[in-house]
């Protein structure tokens, strides 16, 4: 994992919500010796014409009151968070099956997916063991750190 006192990693969380809001395909900041440059990731040729349809936006959530930021764990649940900021992918490679399902019964370490940051995968595991209730997350959303993945019911 990276640390998070990381000058870089700071200044990606922050302007991650710019990158995605302004519907970018690429950011790039210099600030002395900081250099820090966002760009989403590139499909191949054979990708591209495999992609699926955009998806519908999302069902409103629940009542304000009972929401964190994220929405709130379910009594007894517990949410697996990210630990950077990044675009999510709950599979090793596109068309693969995904490391775990709801439903799933995981382990505390088990990978459960990869976050792409800097052009790097950074594999993500579970920090509890259990069973997943809830898939937070969409394949290629960006993610901030902190922000949780799954539900996860431990037993």
């Amino acid at each position: 994992m990276t640390d998070p006192q990381d000058p870089v990693l700071a200044a990606v969380d922050l302007l991650a919500p710019a990158f995605e809001g302004a519907g970018l395909d690429e950011l790039e900041l210099s600030i002395g010796d900081l250099h820090v440059r966002l760009a989403r990731p590139r499909q191949p040729a054979a990708m591209a014409e495999a992609a699926p349809t955009p998806v519908a936006p999302a069902p409103a959530p629940a009542p304000a009151e009972s929401l964190t930021p994220y929405g709130a764990p379910a009594p007894g649940m517990r949410f697996v968070s990210a630990p950077l900021t990044g675009i999510w992918y709950p599979s090793p490679s596109p068309g693969a099956r995904p490391y775990v399902n709801e439903g799933d019964e995981v382990a505390a370490g088990q990978v459960i997916g990869l976050i792409e940051a800097m052009k790097l995968f950074n594999e993500i595991k579970s920090d509890t063991s259990g069973r997943i209730s809830r898939v937070l997350v969409e394949n290629g959303t960006l993610v901030k750190r902190k922000q949780p993945l799954l539900e996860i019911d431990p037993r």
